[in-house]
């Protein structure tokens, strides 16, 4: 039932962003790089009061970076093409699934398998959108953000493996 909830909220998404302009996309991708860094900061602070290990937490803490990083640069681009401070108020797709698992999740594989899939789902929302565009400009942008959210998927499967997860 929640997940069919939280499938509208993502299909809902990418039709939305299907109809956006460039600079209505990119601000939606600095916003949205910039929600998933504090997420990822937060996934990091847990696993490290519940004593999951440093590697769990440094690869939390790296998307955490990662992802600021990336808001930052797009952040200098968008005011440097458009002349102004970007808003959007569009909900990030990668974090969408997990949001609530997030809360109540006692066990970090949990977590991890619903990032995981958050992830994915994010490269193949992505992708649709990149066949969905006529404009060039986006298509290569939503490929971008793609390519991002693929890196943070394998970056998250192998701390899953780690785990001893992954065989089921």
């Amino acid at each position: 039932m929640e997940m069919g909830r939280i499938m509208l909220d993502v299909d809902d998404v990418i039709e939305r962003l299907s109809r956006v302009s460039y600079e209505e996309a990119v601000a939606y991708w600095i916003e949205s790089e910039r929600e998933e860094a504090e997420f990822y900061r937060k996934l990091a602070e847990r696993a490290r009061n519940l004593g999951l290990g440093e590697s769990i937490v440094e690869t939390f803490e790296r998307l955490s970076r990662e992802s600021l990083e990336h808001a930052q640069d797009l952040l200098g681009v968008f005011r440097k093409e458009f002349g102004k401070e970007p808003r959007s108020d569009l909900p990030p797709l990668e974090v969408l699934p997990v949001l609530d698992k997030l809360e109540r999740a006692d066990q970090i594989g949990e977590v991890l398998r619903a990032a995981i899939e958050s992830e994915l789902m994010a490269v193949r929302a992505y992708e649709k959108l990149a066949d969905k565009v006529m404009d060039e400009k986006l298509k290569e942008l939503y490929l971008k953000l793609a390519e991002v959210e693929r890196d943070h998927y394998e970056a998250l499967k192998r701390e899953y493996e780690k785990l001893g997860g992954g065989d089921d």
